[in-house]
C-alpha cells in the first residue's frame, strides 16, 4: 500500500465523522423488522472495520513514539487519551501485535501474525468476540506445534469465524485442541506460561471474588494447607477462641456448620495471619508487610463505619478492632498534612511518614491513575534535587510509573487547598485534570468543601 498523505488521511477522517453525525441523526422509523436486522448487521461489520486501522496507529506508536513523546509507556498513553483502563490498553496492544500490519527492521511491510483472522476483522466478517477465541487458542497451543500446522489451524478457525458466533467457534476450537495435541501432556514451560490469580474487584456488599489457575506445586501446597487449617472444627470464626495450632475435637467438630468452600476460605486466612506475623516478608516500599488500614477516629471509637486498607479495600470496622488483638500495628492521629512534624533530610522516606501519606492520599496522586497506597512511592513534590529535604508537606504518593514522569517533562506542585497538582509538558497538555479525586469519592459528595476545613481527625494502624 502507498504511503497516504496527511491531507488525505485528514480528508478521511473528516469525511467520517460528517457521515457518522448524519447516521446518528436518522431515526429508522421507516425501516421494517428485516431491514433493521440488515442495518444493525452493515454496522457491526463497519465497526470490526474500524479495528484495523486502530492496529496499524498503535504498531507505529510502539516502534517509533519514544517515551518522552508518549508521556511515559504505550499502554499508559493509550488508557489515558483514549480514556480507557490500563487492562484495555495492553489488550489492544497485543491485538494490534498480532492483527496489525508489521514492519521488518529493514522497513519492509510484513503480515500480520494471525493473517487470516486479520483479514476477516478487515472484511467485518470476525468481531472481537472471535478473535478473544482465536488468540486465546494459540496462546495455548504448545510451543513444539510446527508452524505450518500452526497456519492451517489459524486459517480453518479465522474460516469458521465468519459463520459462526464466537460461542460456537469456542467449542470447535476445543475439539481441534484435542486432535492437534491429544495427549494433553503440556510442558513445565506451558503451565507456568498459564499459571495466573486473580482477585476482582471489590462488590458493593464487600466480597471480591477470586479466579485464576494455579501450577501443580501452588496445588500442593495448597492441600497441605487446607488439610490443616480447613479441617472440620479448624479456624471457625464462630469460636470464641478458634483452633488453630491443636487438632480440634469432636465438639469443635460438631459446633462447626461451615461449609468445605467456606472452611477452605478461613483456612487461606489463618495461614496469611500467620505468615504476617512471623515477621519473614521483609519490607515493601519501607514498611514491614502488613495490612495498613485507615479511618476516621470518629468511627474508631463508635466501632462503626468502614476502614480503607492501602490496598484500597473498604474494611468494616468491626474487623479492624478485632485485627488490633492479634497484630503489630500503628496509631497516628493528625489533623492536616501541615500540621505533623515529619521531616528529615534523607532522600527516603521515614516510615512514619509512609504511614502518614497511606492515610492522606491513599494512593497515586496523578489524575486518573487507580494504583492504591501499596502500589505508591514516595514522590518529591518539587524534586530531591531542588531541596535536598525530605518534608511530609512536600511529599506525595505517585506509582512506580508516574514517579518516573519527572524524566519525561512532568511536574508537580502543592496547590492552595494542599493537593498535588501534575502538570504535563506543553505537547501532552489537552486541558486534563491536574489533581486526583479517585481515592477521595467523599470530596465529590462536598465539593465546596476544602482542604483547609480538614477532614477530621483520622488514625492509621
Amino acid at each position: 500500500m502507498d504511503a497516504s498523505s496527511r491531507d488525505e488521511i485528514v480528508e478521511v477522517f473528516d469525511a467520517l465523522r460528517a457521515d457518522l453525525d448524519r447516521l446518528c441523526g436518522l431515526s429508522f422509523d421507516v425501516f421494517t423488522t428485516p431491514e433493521r436486522l440488515r442495518a444493525l448487521e452493515r454496522l457491526e461489520c463497519e465497526a470490526r472495520r474500524l479495528r484495523s486501522a486502530q492496529h496499524g496507529l498503535i504498531n507505529q506508536l510502539g516502534a517509533q513514539a519514544s517515551a518522552q513523546e508518549l508521556g511515559g509507556t504505550l499502554r499508559s498513553a493509550l488508557a489515558d487519551r483514549l480514556r480507557i483502563t490500563k487492562t484495555e490498553a495492553s489488550r489492544r496492544i497485543d491485538e494490534a501485535e498480532d492483527l496489525g500490519v508489521r514492519r521488518a527492521l529493514t522497513g519492509e511491510p510484513l503480515a500480520p501474525q494471525l493473517a487470516a483472522t486479520a483479514a476477516g476483522q478487515r472484511q467485518g466478517l470476525i468481531g472481537e468476540g472471535h478473535i478473544k477465541i482465536i488468540r486465546s487458542f494459540f496462546a495455548h497451543l504448545p510451543a513444539e506445534v510446527d508452524v505450518f500446522t500452526r497456519l492451517a489451524a489459524e486459517a480453518d478457525l479465522a474460516g469458521k469465524a465468519r459463520g459462526y458466533r464466537p460461542d460456537e467457534l469456542a467449542k470447535y476450537s476445543q475439539r481441534l485442541m484435542g486432535v492437534l495435541h491429544p495427549d494433553g501432556d503440556f510442558s513445565e514451560d506451558e503451565r507456568a506460561r498459564q499459571r495466573g490469580i486473580i482477585l476482582g474487584a471489590q462488590q458493593f456488599d464487600g466480597m471480591s471474588r477470586l479466579s485464576g489457575l494455579i501450577t501443580p506445586e501452588l496445588r500442593a501446597a495448597i492441600e497441605a494447607l487446607v488439610a490443616k487449617l480447613a479441617a472440620p472444627g479448624a479456624c471457625n470464626p464462630d469460636d470464641e477462641i478458634p483452633v488453630v495450632d491443636a487438632t480440634p475435637d469432636e465438639e469443635a467438630a460438631r459446633r462447626d456448620h461451615r461449609s468445605q468452600s467456606q472452611r477452605n476460605h478461613d483456612a487461606f486466612l489463618a495461614g496469611l495471619r500467620a505468615l504476617f506475623a512471623s515477621g519473614e516478608l521483609g519490607q515493601h516500599n519501607g514498611l514491614p508487610v502488613s495490612i495498613v488500614v485507615t479511618t476516621t477516629l470518629t468511627d474508631l471509637e463508635a466501632a462503626t463505619g468502614k476502614a480503607l486498607t492501602a490496598g484500597g479495600t473498604l474494611v468494616p470496622i468491626s474487623d479492624v478492632i478485632r485485627w488490633a488483638g492479634h497484630a503489630h500495628h500503628y496509631l497516628a492521629i493528625f489533623d492536616q498534612a501541615k500540621s505533623l512534624a515529619l521531616y528529615h533530610t534523607k532522600r527516603l522516606a521515614s516510615p512514619a511518614q509512609r504511614i502518614m501519606l497511606y492515610a492522606r492520599d491513599r494512593g497515586c496522586t496523578k489524575p486518573g491513575c487507580d494504583a492504591p497506597a501499596y502500589h505508591s512511592q514516595v514522590h518529591h513534590i518539587r524534586g530531591w534535587a531542588a531541596t535536598r529535604r525530605t518534608d511530609i508537606d512536600d511529599l506525595a504518593l505517585a506509582c512506580g510509573p508516574d514517579n518516573r514522569l519527572a524524566e519525561q517533562g512532568w511536574t508537580t506542585r502543592t496547590n492552595a487547598r494542599g493537593e498535588t497538582e501534575w502538570i504535563p509538558p506543553p505537547h501532552l497538555d489537552r486541558g486534563q485534570p491536574r489533581t486526583n479525586t479517585f481515592h477521595h469519592p467523599e470530596k465529590l459528595l462536598h465539593p465546596e468543601d476544602d482542604d483547609e476545613d480538614g477532614e477530621g481527625e483520622r488514625a492509621a494502624s
